[in-house]
């Protein structure tokens, strides 16, 4: 690392971040029931809608974001999204009425995840062959805040509903104040490139960023498997609800052993996978992992193979950090935060269509009088969305293999 301090300082703020997003998670089904939108089926397709509006301002504005960064540098945009955290998260510690939480939900959205700069950030102080490696790092901080946010939020809940919301308000804050005197700057004005109006069309950008070299095959990857990917922040709560009849605190303790799992599975299996089998390789790997975990939460039946069928999901999540560590080595260093701007992007747009598709099939299925009971039946139109993207790595390995082959 050309900066080892500056990545630990970006670590420590992704696992403050990330115990703030998790503290909430466990809390869905509760939240809805306080602002009138109680039952797990109702309750699962307006916490659908909370999660398409928010992404569907980050689809909007990610790309703005990320060309922001790009021209006046990471350190201000990076403490501006934080800033709007805190601010959403007080707004959803007030709220008594669901408009009230739309209105979080949208700020927080407009001003992007701290992720999007975060990345960036990373790419500027890492070497080439060190970038799919450390942005695991950032998906295994993310797994150790949601071992901490989630089992803090299942105990929070004793207290009050709104108490997890104001010790998510107090992080972020406490995040800002921190990186206002300690974060460095990591791109120097020699680097940076105007920002056009052309950066704040998403559409413009993405397809800009798509016509990279080599850029195209893993963007499409990475946006099937977000989007298949969904189907646990989004139903997570309200399956273990319906399957399981599983409270907030258990809720909790499930999504902590997943970022126990994650987090060991980006820190130890990850670095070793690409030095053993390289990254396509270890692309189709995270894939085939995560169709047999939807299918396994799509067919489980008993709550104690809960268990085995997490260890497999968790491989999955080597799918993100390797195919952007594709794209990131295609990418000039001017166009690092439009290229993260542009991933947000197309994952916001998965987390706007994927709710509006998988709650209203989980309604179908999770209903009591349906003819066929089945909650998970979103997890397995999942798997076979996953599946679908193996073909795309065979061809992209097969491309770098080709290109590789001399004359």
């Amino acid at each position: 690392m050309k900066n080892p301090p500056a990545v630990w300082f970006i670590l420590a703020t992704i696992l403050i971040d990330a115990i703030g997003v998790g503290l909430i998670f466990p809390l869905m089904p509760d939240l809805m029931d306080r602002v009138g939108a109680g039952g797990a089926a109702n309750g699962a397709v307006w916490g659908g809608v909370l999660m398409a509006s928010y992404a569907a301002m980050q689809f909007l504005f990610s790309p703005i974001v990320g060309g922001l960064s790009d021209a006046f540098g990471r350190k201000p945009v990076l403490l501006f999204a934080l800033a709007a955290l805190a601010l959403d998260y007080v707004l959803m510690a007030l709220a008594g009425v669901f408009w009230l939480l739309l209105v979080g939900r949208l700020i927080a959205g407009i001003a992007g995840a701290t992720h999007i700069t975060a990345t960036a950030y990373l790419a500027d102080v890492s070497r080439p062959e060190e970038r799919a490696a450390n942005f695991g790092l950032i998906g295994a901080t993310f797994g150790v805040g949601f071992v901490l946010g989630p089992a803090i939020g299942g105990l929070l809940a004793g207290i009050s509903v709104t108490a997890p919301f104001w010790v998510a308000a107090a992080l972020a804050g406490a995040n800002v104040i921190f990186g206002l005197f300690v974060l460095p700057e990591s791109l120097p004005p020699e680097k940076r490139r105007a920002f056009t109006l052309r950066d704040a069309n998403p559409f413009a950008t993405i397809a800009k960023i798509g016509r990279l070299p080599g850029v195209a095959l893993p963007l499409a990857v990475l946006f099937v498997f977000e989007f298949a990917n969904m189907v646990y922040p989004t139903l997570w709560a309200f399956w273990g609800r319906a399957m399981f009849d599983w409270s907030a605190t258990m809720i909790g303790a499930s999504l902590a052993a997943y970022g126990v799992g994650v987090a060991l599975v980006q820190t130890l299996v990850l670095p070793r996978f690409l030095r053993w089998f390289g990254d396509h390789r270890v692309l189709i790997i995270g894939l085939v992992s995560g169709v047999l975990g939807c299918i396994g939460f799509g067919l489980v039946h008993s709550a104690w193979l809960v268990a085995p069928v997490l260890v497999i999901a968790c491989l999955s999540d080597m799918t993100p950090p390797v195919a952007t560590g594709l794209m990131s080595n295609m990418t000039e260093e001017d166009k690092q935060g439009a290229l993260q701007g542009v991933i947000a992007s197309l994952g916001s747009l998965a987390a706007v269509t994927a709710p509006v598709f998988m709650t209203p099939m989980f309604r179908a299925f999770s209903d009591p009088e349906a003819p066929i009971f089945l909650p998970g039946a979103p997890f397995l139109v999942a798997a076979l969305l996953m599946a679908a993207t193996l073909p795309l790595v065979i061809a992209m390995s097969r491309r770098r293999a080709g290109a590789s082959t001399p004359a």
